[in-house]
């Protein structure tokens, strides 16, 4: 059962193609799930050819951009802030306005979106032509009329189409005629002699006349005949939750006002739903009977405590109701039982500070996955639902370990003359990451030495005790870096859906037969313009920390195309917080920068998740600083191992993501040539020293307190924006979006005004704002396109990579 909350995330969202090669290891049929006829092909799109390493136009810099774009200067205004003796100068603190109003303040971002757009869009500058060309060749990759995967839920298949040119998709369903036991063979019959599709709900004209529209939610009611969706029209991340009838489309009662994107149906005519504070927090969860006014919705449980925050989920066997209240070091549940609401909020795992827990249900037994201090990589325990205090081990905790990385073969370190220095040892853990019951089964999802695995287990009869799990059968994989994430299946089925992608393999979703252990294909996502997996290498490397740690590299690039003798071009990503792991999975548009020669690799530091629960506790707090120095080291492996060099590497990183950036362009400016900080949280001391700033509380346990001596001081020393000085910088692009929730716009403007007064060198740095838009950027599918046409046309420009022939 996943669990999620607010949080300065990365968003993961990968491109879906569609590729016919198989990842597992497995001789199993594959089977479409469609009965619809092939599409016509559309006519190619021209494509720009790969170009060499050489230069072909140059770069910009602050003095040869257009004579007429002169970077704009944020004026000063003296504020300083004392803290423990310690005085801080923020000149530009008045760029923070909460209210999205000062007129300086949108003068001042306008100014620098046009400075912007005139350098890298204008009509003066010699890559808006390229960057047209680009939009149409990365749109060009993508199948415009498509539908997912469809989802069966009693009589009905759902799914969601895309049509050609539009930007939104449609929510659709379609009646199962035949009924029958689900089977990893389904095919949704589409021919004279099925049911018509219904169209539940259509994104594009909801979203006419607005900037920006997202449906954070979309959950159809038990009995099929209600859908409850969750509307943010100002990308803020507050929704308006409305219900309506699917049958006629009409919308019953008033709309629900002011939410989070979390809830869930109780029943057919109830919806638990949760919302948030003053600093958008959310802190109250409700009861909401339909047809009724919200002013009269139930408080079923207020947390208090401001550095804890509210989650919902249901169990697959849609019983029970899951509260959920947590820190970044604590999570305790309560349960609702759908068919006894009158008892309200019922206590499953008790409040313990350090002890995270998770919950479904089966039978009559609740399933709860645990961590603690102790039993850091979590364990998975049972208990009656009558006693949930007689709990049962059925997966134990299994302790971190320094295995080898290769079986029994040593790694050493050899220095420049072949001579060894030591053995070098490769962190190894299995960590319980999450689990997906069945009325027959349970599957549990784990990361071992960095990478997710999936295993198939048993479950005794429903009434029988349970005991330890045992005997297992996991699914194997083929790519040396992958990403897997699990799927909605059915509860009383044999089962289990799962996604699977690669940064070579397109997006592609399986259905696993448990029973028989048969993996079937149900759809590769297309990506048009002669995309060839087999034409690409994916790899996994190992760069040495500056304390010895092995941090894990993942790298990409197209064969035949690069030269690895270090004159590639790379563009490096990382993140490196919030326990979040940023699997290798595949991203179309990525093709336009491997296509050209770059070799693309993520560094999987600390502070992520990626090789278990101490892997996340080594990179934050007082120890923050590893994930930068590991970063670091990544980049100085890439470069003595000839993936690229100094002149060649650059940089990217969004939200948490971008203080990474931050934080290493201020410690190592010398070791790249281009950085994009998207979205970045760069002022972490001013925020976390806030409270009324959304996030902050909560992620006093992620950051440190800086109301404390010891934290304030170790923070500080590596906050972004307290850290710039007179230095040279590579050449930089930094965005925001003006009603982002999680990193206020205010941030990344301050770094921005900071260095452009700094700074001793006159390499480009640009800065564009959204301001229409929130966290993730803008809303419409090819709308987002253009964020990495804008952003890849940077890179490239900077690398007189764009050929002269498009000015």
């Amino acid at each position: 059962m996943p669990h999620c909350s607010l949080f300065r995330s990365a968003s993961k969202c990968s491109a879906w193609s569609r590729f016919p090669v198989i990842p597992l290891r497995t001789s199993s049929p594959v089977a479409a799930f469609f009965s619809l006829p092939p599409p016509l092909a559309p006519p190619p799109l021209p494509l720009v050819a790969s170009f060499s390493h050489t230069s072909v136009s140059s770069s910009i810099s602050a003095a040869t951009a257009p004579s007429m774009a002169k970077p704009p200067t944020a004026k000063k205004v003296k504020h300083e802030m004392e803290m423990f003796g310690d005085v801080r100068a923020d000149d530009y603190y008045w760029l923070r306005d909460d209210s999205r109003s000062d007129p300086d303040v949108l003068s001042y971002l306008k100014e620098e979106n046009a400075y912007t757009d005139l350098v890298l869009s204008g009509s003066l500058s010699d890559v808006k032509q390229f960057q047209d060309q680009l939009y149409t060749e990365i749109r060009g990759r993508i199948k415009e009329d498509d539908i997912t995967v469809p989802i069966r839920r009693g009589g009905y298949y759902y799914y969601k189409r895309t049509l050609k040119g539009k930007e939104y998709v449609q929510h659709c369903r379609w009646r199962i005629r035949d009924g029958g036991t689900a089977s990893v063979f389904d095919v949704m019959s589409t021919g004279p002699e099925a049911s018509e599709e219904q169209l539940i709900l259509d994104e594009n004209i909801k979203a006419e006349g607005c900037d920006y529209y997202s449906i954070g939610a979309f959950k159809v009611s038990p009995n099929n005949k209600l859908v409850a969706y969750a509307e943010d029209t100002k990308g803020h991340e507050i929704y308006t939750v409305y219900i309506m009838d699917i049958e006629n489309g009409t919308l019953l009662g008033k709309p629900l006002t002011g939410i989070t994107s979390y809830m869930e149906w109780a029943g057919d005519d109830s919806l638990v739903y949760i919302t948030m504070d003053e600093i958008l927090r959310p802190d109250k969860v409700w009861l909401h009977k339909l047809e009724t006014d919200q002013s009269n919705d139930l408080c079923l449980y207020h947390e208090k405590d401001d550095m804890f925050s509210l989650d919902i989920q249901a169990s697959e066997s849609k019983q029970y109701l899951f509260i959920a209240s947590e820190s970044k070091t604590t999570r305790f549940l309560f349960y609702l039982e759908i068919l006894k609401l009158e008892s309200g909020l019922m206590a499953l795992t008790p409040r313990v500070s350090g002890i995270d827990t998770t919950a479904s249900h089966r039978g009559n037994h609740f399933f709860i996955k645990r961590r603690s201090d102790e039993f850091y990589n979590s364990e998975l325990l049972a208990c009656p639902v009558d006693n949930v205090t007689e709990t049962t081990i059925l997966l134990p905790h299994r302790e971190s370990d320094k295995k080898l990385a290769f079986g029994n073969i040593l790694i050493f370190v050899l220095d420049c003359q072949g001579e060894e220095v030591n053995e070098v040892y490769v962190p190894f853990s299995v960590t319980l990451q999450d689990f997906q019951l069945f009325s027959d089964h349970i599957v549990v999802y784990e990361r071992e030495n960095g990478l997710p695995t999936i295993t198939v287990y048993y479950l005794s009869p429903i009434g029988e005790p349970i005991g330890r799990l045992q005997n297992g059968r996991t699914v194997d994989f083929i790519d040396p870096v992958y990403s897997v994430d699990p799927k909605e299946s059915q509860f009383s089925s044999t089962i289990v859906r799962y996604s699977y992608s690669s940064l070579r393999t397109p997006c592609s979703v399986y259905d696993y037969d448990m029973k028989t252990g048969i993996s079937v294909l149900k759809k590769i996502e297309t990506v048009l313009g002669g995309f060839d997996a087999s034409s690409y290498v994916t790899e996994r490397k190992w760069a040495v920390a500056s304390d010895g740690t092995q941090v894990p590299i993942s790298i990409f690039y197209k064969k035949d195309l690069v030269m690895l003798d270090g004159s590639d071009p790379m563009l490096l990503y990382g993140y490196g917080s919030y326990e979040v792991c940023i699997d290798p999975s595949f991203k179309a548009s990525r093709l336009s920068l491997v296509d050209r020669g770059f070799i693309f690799a993520i560094a999987h530091i600390r502070g992520g998740g990626e090789m278990g629960r101490q892997w996340y506790e080594n990179g934050k707090l007082l120890k923050k600083k590893n994930t930068f120095t590991d970063f670091i080291a990544c980049a100085e492996y890439l470069i003595e191992n000839k993936y690229c060099s100094k002149e060649k590497l650059c940089i990217n990183g969004r939200s948490a993501g971008g203080l990474l950036i931050g934080a290493v362009l201020n410690m190592r400016p010398d070791l790249f040539k281009v950085a994009v900080a998207g979205v970045p949280f760069v002022d972490v001391v001013t925020t976390m020293l806030d409270p009324s700033i959304p996030l902050t509380t909560s992620e006093w346990e992620e950051w440190g307190d800086p109301r404390k001596e010891e934290f304030y001081f170790y923070m500080k020393s590596y906050s972004p924006v307290d850290n710039i000085k007179a230095q040279h910088y590579p050449c930089i692009l930094v965005t925001a979006g003006l009603n982002d929730p999680r990193v206020l716009y205010s941030e990344p403007a301050k770094f921005v005004a900071k260095l452009r007064e700094l700074k001793t060198d006159d390499n480009i740095l640009l800065f564009k704002c959204e301001l229409g838009a929130g966290h993730f950027s803008k809303s419409g599918r090819f709308e987002k396109l253009e964020e990495d046409v804008f952003t890849y046309a940077f890179i490239l420009k900077e690398l007189n990579m764009i050929p002269l022939t498009t000015s």
